[in-house]
């Protein structure tokens, strides 16, 4: 089976065999932190699965030994010693309990591991996403990397220590059965090992198949993780009824998954047939030392005991070679599948740069200089040589055309991104060189795509700042400059109601109330003196957002504040105008100045007036 070239791979998966077991101890290093205790009874445990069968053979021989001796007693004398026989019986049947109770004692280590193990690799998959850049998230190949460590990555480490753990207990089960089966014949143990190794083969072989499936085809499952998202979330059911936009979405989930389906089908039949076709190997070779075994019996080279003996070994050694192989084929799968977990953990991220809370020329607000970035993998820049000075008490507006590179610039800002080349300074301060978490507590932001969070009201608003997150005053105050204090007032629990309908008991509220809570959400970082709002009020009317708009000058006096908005009667309140197109700067100035111009924000004005006379 050909496989296109995954061309987003910067940690192939490994060619060689061998090679994909390096992820072997690591995994066994994760289950042993993730609880010690459950590790060491889960190995002991296993040490007496794997002892015990062997003994449970060699009891057996004993008993039917012992029963042909007292039969030939009874026959001899009329009378025989049953003592021995049942005394053997007692113990064996105490060996067979103790293997169930070591089986059951495996079975709940490995429940109780799997779900430490599960929310250990969940958290440490989030934790990672902590910290990665934007630029991560904007990247569609990074989400299929994503994706390929969530779908399956997490169960992989306890189910790689589990067949571990397994293929030492059917290690130790083999090597006790060895010491009993070379009595009768060396060859035995050969052909008991070499009856297994071509289905093993096989199964290595169609395992290497099904994990490069599984990478090639990660854009077409998250296009079906989304489709699912789209058809049964709230926020696309209304426009999805509407447009009657379900079966067209629907008819293609199921393309999607015909193809996927077609292509496990081959896979799996060609697997299927070539295992049956090996796996019949193992079972000439079973049958093969069956009958010779009966040979030896018949021949009085060894005892009816004897024989039963090494044909229970030999029976329960051809099963612990097919478990120790398809063991090894599962550590090799599972091997493959770690290698996403960790090209995923081991995804580079910057390394923190600024480590200073200050800049050397305090009040010098902020400055661009010959700033210009492009978005990884395109061919067009988004910002090309923006020079700009705000100062503190100054209101900035930054108008243009959707796409013409206004987000891109608060992205810049906020450190989001950092530029291709030029600089942007704070204080006299390369952004670079700040502390991360004393930069951002200078800045409040509202982005146009604002989060709309199923939590509490309050926590809603306290999400501006973290460090008073739960602080219910500061919330209050926070409402009150966001303009929704008044409509919280009337809510049935006030900033304890829930929002949404995610959960039980939750209260959807209109857009604009939205909009009123994130811009609370602003003003929750008291101390920023760089306010910024990025269309987060477009759905409202014109004369709502001018209403925020002037109350939000009226807050933010003597600090920084940058405004995007389509409304022009909005943007002539700012000190400062902006004009961008194509990623530079056309026009800047005064809303008088810019009239007087008569260029692109003149003409722009004029354009959008008419619409109101």
């Amino acid at each position: 089976m050909k496989y296109p070239p995954l061309p987003s791979d910067t940690n192939p998966p490994p060619k060689r065999f061998l090679d994909v077991f390096r992820y072997s101890r690591r995994a066994l290093e994760l289950v042993w932190t993730t609880s010690r205790r459950l590790a060491l009874i889960f190995a002991v445990l296993t040490l007496i699965a794997g002892v015990l069968p062997a003994a449970v053979a060699w009891i057996g021989q004993l008993i039917v030994d012992g029963v042909v001796a007292a039969i030939g007693q009874q026959q001899q004398s009329g009378s025989a010693d049953t003592s021995l026989v049942l005394l053997f019986v007692a113990v064996e049947a105490g060996v067979v309990a103790l293997i169930a109770g070591s089986q059951r004692g495996i079975s709940t280590c490995q429940a109780l591991l799997r779900a430490l193990m599960g929310q250990r690799i969940n958290l440490m998959i989030l934790e990672k996403a902590l910290t990665l850049t934007l630029a991560h998230f904007e990247d569609s190949e990074f989400y299929d990397k994503l994706t390929r460590a969530r779908r399956e990555a997490s169960t992989r480490p306890l189910s790689l220590v589990t067949r571990t753990f397994g293929l030492m207990q059917n290690g130790i089960s083999l090597l006790s059965y060895a010491v009993l089966l070379v009595q009768f014949s060396p060859w035995t143990v050969l052909i008991l090992i070499a009856g297994g190794v071509p289905e093993f083969l096989a199964e290595a072989k169609f395992s290497g198949d099904k994990f490069r499936l599984f990478r090639w085809r990660s854009p077409e499952t998250r296009m079906q993780m989304y489709l699912e998202t789209v058809l049964a979330r709230e926020d696309f059911a209304k426009e999805v009824k509407l447009f009657h936009f379900g079966p067209k979405l629907l008819e293609r989930y199921r393309a999607i998954f015909a193809k996927l389906f077609a292509e496990d089908r081959r896979l799996t039949l060609r697997r299927d047939s070539w295992g049956f076709a090996l796996g019949l190997l193992g079972t000439l070779a079973f049958y093969g030392a069956y009958g010779w075994i009966a040979l030896a019996a018949i021949q009085g080279s060894i005892s009816l005991g004897q024989m039963t003996m090494y044909l229970l070994l030999f029976k329960q050694g051809q099963s612990a070679v097919s478990a120790s192989l398809a063991a090894i084929s599962g550590m090799y799968e599972d091997n493959l599948y770690l290698s996403n977990l960790y090209e995923y953990l081991e995804q580079p991220v910057p390394a923190p740069q600024g480590a200073l809370q200050q800049g050397p020329q305090p009040g010098d607000g902020v400055r661009f200089e010959a700033v210009s970035f492009r978005y990884p993998g395109s061919d067009e820049p988004a910002l090309q040589q923006i020079s700009l000075h705000l100062q503190p008490g100054v209101s900035l507006a930054l108008v243009g055309e959707n796409g013409s590179g206004k987000t891109t610039l608060i992205k810049l800002l906020t450190r989001l991104y950092q530029p291709d080349s030029g600089r942007i300074l704070l204080d006299g301060l390369d952004l670079q060189r700040w502390d991360a978490a004393a930069l951002r507590a200078r800045i409040g932001v509202i982005f146009q795509d604002f989060g709309r969070y199923q939590f509490l009201v309050g926590e809603n608003i306290g999400a501006g700042d973290m460090n008073h997150f739960e602080d219910r005053q500061r919330w209050e105050e926070a409402a009150e400059m966001g303009m929704a204090k008044e409509f919280i007032a009337k809510l049935p629990e006030q900033y304890d109601t829930q929002l949404g309908k995610w959960f039980k008991g939750g209260r959807e509220i209109s857009g604009g109330q939205w909009q009123k809570i994130a811009l609370s959400r602003a003003f929750m970082r008291s101390h920023a003196d760089l306010l910024v709002l990025d269309e987060p009020t477009a759905t409202m009317d014109a004369a709502a957002e001018a209403t925020i708009f002037e109350h939000f000058r009226d807050l933010s006096r003597g600090k920084m504040t940058v405004l995007i908005s389509h409304r022009f009667s909005t943007v002539r309140m700012a000190d400062q105008i902006v004009v961008i197109d194509k990623g530079r700067i056309v026009e800047r100035g005064s809303h008088a100045e810019l009239m007087a111009l008569g260029g692109q924000y003149a003409y722009l004005f004029t354009l959008q007036a008419e619409g109101y006379r």
